[in-house]
């Protein structure tokens, strides 16, 4: 009678200890790089890119139980490998809901594959049934990550702050600034007030939607794929009254173009491909280019397989060759998609064979300094709030 009680016991006990190990198995398993580092680049790509101020515009860690603080052997970045790899700014995405059965054509919104994970990373109770719950909590922990780095992390709210990291990064550019972003706005959970929530709370970019339709409109992976709903616009026209920024990552054909009708202020993309060199449902046509240019807007090239239609650095660069030669240089950045569940071909320390891949394609120093960063910088001092 004794041992059936300790058996299951012991069941249970090796069940939970699968249960919570399963996050970073997974995180381990979905977060690849195509070979490990070192990531070796010519002389002079490596000279070139001591100068640099490196953006990049999507970056997924905040959903995975790490200490972004700490160098790790698994993933793409964390912020020592950030600042190994000489980045100077890193837009924060936060992730709260993806459907089951995750595809790039259609996808339902009545299923999450986030709510096991969080569970097992053991995320407050506030986050299971809660999605705004789920985007607060990261930006906490990006709070307390910056609060515990002794300088080298930065949140950036506004211009102003943003010009005083940059003066203090020329000094010293071991320090990395960090700026929050949604992917997706499924976390307002139909309440136009979450906006403010959301603001307040540190967001300053704001993804619309992610792989399904939402309260906001139509996603290039939903069932509808439509344009933006009449609770959508309410939802941009708050967005651009607080100058935060709307990113068309994963949006619908018709979400682009109502949002370009109406937007007055820039639009960026953050992590995409193009049309043009990598066909896909969520690859940006030329005509979507040129009108997101128009806005004075960024578009981050991605460093996956869909974005791309390779895992290279040479594939990387043609799409950025494609997108430059199209709209100008002023309008190209970098997107990774950085532990977004992406096989890329480097992780953060190989930022320099990127560099070394632009001076092969012909862009002059000036230009790839624009690119790497420095378009980045300007959309932000132009676009966030001021103080």
């Amino acid at each position: 009678m004794r041992k059936l009680p300790i058996a299951l016991l012991l069941l249970v006990v090796i069940g939970l200890g699968v249960f919570f190990s399963l996050p970073s198995v997974l995180d381990r398993r979905m977060n690849t790089v195509e070979s490990p580092a070192p990531y070796p680049a010519s002389p002079a790509a490596e000279q070139l890119h001591k100068t640099l101020f490196i953006a990049d515009l999507h970056d997924d860690a905040l959903l995975w139980e790490r200490d972004v603080l700490k160098h790790l052997n698994y993933g793409h970045s964390d912020i020592p490998r950030m600042l190994d790899g000489g980045v100077a700014l890193q837009v924060f995405s936060t992730v709260t809901k993806t459907p089951r059965d995750l595809n790039y054509d259609r996808n339902a919104s009545d299923s999450d594959n986030i709510t096991l994970l969080i569970m097992a990373q053991r995320w407050p109770p506030a986050t299971w049934d809660s999605l705004l719950e789920r985007a607060l909590y990261q930006s906490q922990k990006l709070h307390k990550a910056a609060a515990a780095s002794d300088g080298r992390l930065v949140l950036v709210n506004n211009r102003q702050e943003l010009r005083e990291f940059i003066t203090a990064w020329q000094r010293d550019p071991q320090r990395l600034a960090g700026i929050l972003a949604t992917e997706g706005l499924h976390p307002l959970e139909g309440r136009l007030e979450n906006v403010d929530r959301l603001y307040n709370a540190g967001f300053r970019i704001t993804g619309l939607t992610h792989f399904f339709d939402n309260e906001v409109g139509g996603s290039a992976h939903g069932v509808d794929k439509g344009g933006l709903t009449p609770f959508g616009r309410r939802v941009v026209a708050r967005l651009e009254k607080k100058r935060m920024l709307i990113d068309l990552a994963h949006a619908s054909r018709p979400l682009i173009d109502d949002v370009l009708a109406i937007a007055t202020r820039p639009v960026l993309v953050s992590h995409t491909g193009v049309e043009g060199t990598c066909p896909g449902p969520r690859n940006l046509s030329d005509e979507h280019l040129r009108r997101i240019a128009a806005t004075g807007g960024v578009i981050g090239i991605g460093y996956w397989d869909t974005a791309v239609c390779a895992t290279s650095v040479a594939a990387i660069v043609k799409a950025i060759r494609y997108t430059a030669d199209k709209i100008g240089v002023e309008h190209v950045g970098l997107g990774s998609d950085f532990n977004g569940t992406i096989h890329a071909p480097f992780d953060a320390t190989g930022l320099a064979q990127l560099t070394e891949g632009l001076q092969q394609a012909g862009f002059s120093p000036e230009q790839i300094a624009a690119i790497m960063g420095g378009n980045v910088q300007r959309l932000l001092l132009a676009a966030l709030p001021e103080a």
